[in-house]
């Protein structure tokens, strides 16, 4: 009897940062955006062990071996498992803002394991994807897409040039099969592989209790400004029904005893019919569950808001983006500040709190346009708020803009994107929308009402240490 194929998926040994490639964002410097369980890994791994292989998912960005900053020292980790495991495969989730650092642990895995498979997967192959295989040659495969698939096929022995969606090397020349369809049926997903994971880390930001995600739907047809979204999931809305989503909650309760959920999609309640069978379902199974999504400024009424919050829904994340109508034209987000308003009271009035994010740096930004925002943020008075800045992420048409308007410049660094500006824009230095964003996070949370409002609704000890931590956070920001 042959001995089980092995396998290792890993997140790289680099800075914490949730690494979904609709967003890849560190999050070290952003406020309330906690770390996010690996799920393209444990969906990849899910996959792997259907199919009879022995899989492992590692996230060394949370792996810090002492002093150090996570991720920084955890490549003799990686060292070590390596020579441990010894896996016939190597899966490298691989984000744009940390190219260079996570390809390093390809080399490492060839140095050591020098017949090891190494595949690579992220959005940034969307972009530049047979490139890679010319500049770094311990880089074996590369997914482009989705990977569940195509990394069925690869396992498989499927012929490379006979799988959609794949890089691979024919001699000394790189090759690239074409786009793969997208999954349609996401219900013929196996669930992703939570015993693989450890589940207790990843936390509610809040009061601190353990959440999962559950990947709702895949598909955004908005395709905004600066958003990989489309080019990552495609502009068809793909929905998975409401019982397999409910199957996937009750494992989660009854098998690993998560009660709090992230309802994870491009665009939770596009679909209004889906939207409120989903939450009748929830209601309908008995499961006493709390759970949170993102949501549009214009997909929602006072019906389906009431439904939620009856099912468990608590939070709701709206990216509001800019409080400037000509902004919000230009980025094409399709949304009037009315709509976002009128969302925004529609929630609060439902009881669920909001969570509203804000981009500050956009190439139409000027002095104006980002005062607007500040005071639609204040304006709207929402429970939380992240005010990122403008990030091009390779595969957006941000990033395509930003090249031929020369916004880029040579001394752009993505090491802490969404955070540090990377962009000029027509109107605003760098300098001045780091100025910018660092004034807008004070004048939002440092309002005496709105701290006031946190404190009295503070219901645990874990709460309070939260809050004082980002508060800090906030108060010694430079």
């Amino acid at each position: 009897m042959s001995e089980k194929k092995k396998i290792l998926f890993i997140y790289p040994p680099a800075p914490v940062m949730n690494r979904e490639d609709r967003c890849q964002q560190p999050v070290k410097e952003l406020l309330v955006i906690p770390p996010l369980p690996p799920m393209d890994l444990m969906y990849m791994a899910a996959v792997a062990e259907g199919m009879g292989l022995d899989a492992k998912i590692e996230d060394y960005s949370m792996k810090g071996t002492g002093n150090e900053e996570p991720g920084t020292e955890s490549f003799s980790l990686f060292t070590s498992h390596l020579s441990l495991f010894k896996p016939d495969y190597l899966v490298v989730n691989v984000a744009s803002t940390t190219l260079e650092n996570d390809l390093k642990a390809v080399t490492i895995a060839k140095e050591i394991l020098p017949n090891i498979i190494t595949i690579v997967k992220g959005a940034h192959f969307l972009t530049e994807n047979t490139d890679i295989l010319y500049k770094y040659k311990d880089v074996d495969l590369v997914i482009v897409g989705e990977a569940e698939e195509t990394l069925k096929e690869i396992l498989e022995g499927k012929p490379y040039n006979e799988i959609a969606g794949l890089c691979y090397r024919d001699g000394f020349v790189a090759k690239f099969t074409g786009a793969r369809a997208f999954i349609e049926d996401l219900d013929e997903l196996p669930f992703p592989a939570r015993h693989l994971v450890d589940n207790s880390i990843f936390r509610r930001p809040d009061n601190n209790k353990v959440q999962a995600i559950i990947k709702v739907s895949r598909g955004c047809p908005f395709h905004c400004f600066f958003c990989l979204a489309t080019p990552v999931s495609g502009s068809k809305v793909r929905i998975r029904t409401s019982e397999n989503i409910v199957a996937e909650i009750r494992e989660c309760v009854e098998k690993y005893n998560i009660k709090n959920f992230l309802f994870w999609s491009d665009v939770f309640n596009f679909d209004r019919e889906w939207t409120m069978e989903l939450c009748e379902k929830i209601i309908e199974s008995g499961l006493k569950i709390t759970w949170s999504s993102n949501t549009r400024a214009d997909t929602a009424d006072e019906e389906m808001a009431d439904l939620m919050y009856e099912s468990g829904c608590r939070l709701v994340s709206i990216g509001v983006e800019s409080g400037s109508q000509y902004v919000l034209d230009k980025i094409g987000k399709k949304i009037t500040i009315d709509n976002i308003r009128d969302t925004v009271k529609i929630f609060k009035k439902a009881k669920i709190k909001v969570y509203n994010y804000f981009v500050i740096g956009l190439p139409w930004d000027d002095e104006e346009t980002v005062e607007q925002t500040i005071r639609l943020a204040v304006e709207l008075d929402s429970d939380f708020i992240s005010f990122y800045t403008a990030t091009p992420l390779p595969g957006t048409r941000f990033y395509k803009y930003a090249q031929e308007q020369s916004l880029i410049t040579s001394e752009s660094s993505w090491e802490n994107a969404y955070f540090s500006p990377v962009v000029n824009t027509h109107f605003l230095t760098k300098e001045r929308v780091f100025a910018l964003h660092k004034s807008a996070i004070k004048r939002f949370y440092l309002r005496p009402m709105y701290i006031l409002r946190m404190i009295s609704n503070i219901r645990s000890f874990a709460e309070v240490k939260n809050y004082f931590v980002a508060g800090m956070g906030i108060l010694l920001r430079k």
